[in-house]
């Protein structure tokens, strides 16, 4: 485990059937991160499943690793810690490894951002979803049904030009939106990435990493689905962490990578 990581508060859960595991990547999210589990533990409680919530805090600066350690004991909350600000991906690489080290086969781990945006009522059509066959399920803002609300139209244009940039470059059967952190995967598949990748499977600083998932698991032949996503941007509290131009220049940049080796 990174030596910059330190896991708090595991709580121990009864086994049922297949165990859920929700990654919370977090970085100054004291505003939005207790709603968004609140809201988690309801959808969980409702259809009755074996869940735990990982929250992986990326160096905050302000209360959101106390907001997540308010839950515990009381429900299966773990917390892994930052001490530094890494990025998305670092922060994604830590949290998926800690459930594939932890997880069994037939459990699942869902990832969402931790701005209140993504809602976990979504989690079960997912989770059926994977029962189905599928690999990974992707939450799409471009599927029939989707719904955005609160993102500037400069914003979604970009998101939509990105969309069909890698469409073209990296085409994925059943992916329309490449960019999207709302997704569902089966955790074979994540602790085959990392036999088989390594610490680089997740290896991209900022947002772009999660394109590069998208890349590593399709040449791993996973089946990918997609379902109609409601993003509620207009419930986050706070500023985006996003840089438009970063993100853009280095997502560039990852198609580079990637092009040439594309099967």
């Amino acid at each position: 485990m990174n030596p910059e990581l330190t896991p708090y508060m595991v709580s121990p859960i009864k086994a049922k059937r297949k165990k859920l595991w929700v990654v919370l990547p977090a970085f100054n999210e004291e505003e939005n991160l207790g709603k968004l589990i609140e809201a988690t533990i309801d959808s969980m409680t409702q259809h009755q499943v074996n869940y735990e919530i990982v929250v992986v805090d990326d160096g905050s600066q302000d209360k959101t690793q106390l907001v997540a350690r308010t839950f515990f004991p009381q429900f299966p909350v773990t917390v892994l810690v930052h001490e530094k600000n890494q990025g998305l991906g670092a922060t994604m690489r830590d949290g998926f490894k800690y459930v594939s080290q932890k997880g069994k086969v037939g459990d699942v781990v869902i990832a969402m951002d931790a701005d209140n945006t993504h809602n976990p009522s979504l989690i079960h059509t997912m989770l059926t979803c994977i029962d189905e066959g599928n690999d990974v399920v992707i939450a799409s803002r471009y599927q029939n049904g989707a719904v955005v609300k609160g993102v500037p139209g400069f914003r979604q244009w970009l998101s939509l030009m990105a969309s069909y940039l890698f469409r073209v470059c990296f085409p994925v059967r059943g992916v329309k939106d490449y960019t999207c952190g709302y997704r569902a995967y089966r955790m074979e598949l994540i602790q085959k990435a990392f036999s088989l990748y390594g610490e680089n499977f997740i290896n991209q600083n900022g947002f772009e990493c999660m394109v590069d998932i998208l890349i590593k698991l399709r040449k791993i032949e996973a089946i990918f689905r997609e379902v109609p996503l409601v993003l509620r941007y207009d419930l986050k509290e706070g500023v985006s962490k996003m840089r438009v131009v970063k993100t853009i220049s280095r997502s560039l940049m990852l198609i580079a990578k990637h092009r040439w080796v594309w099967q």
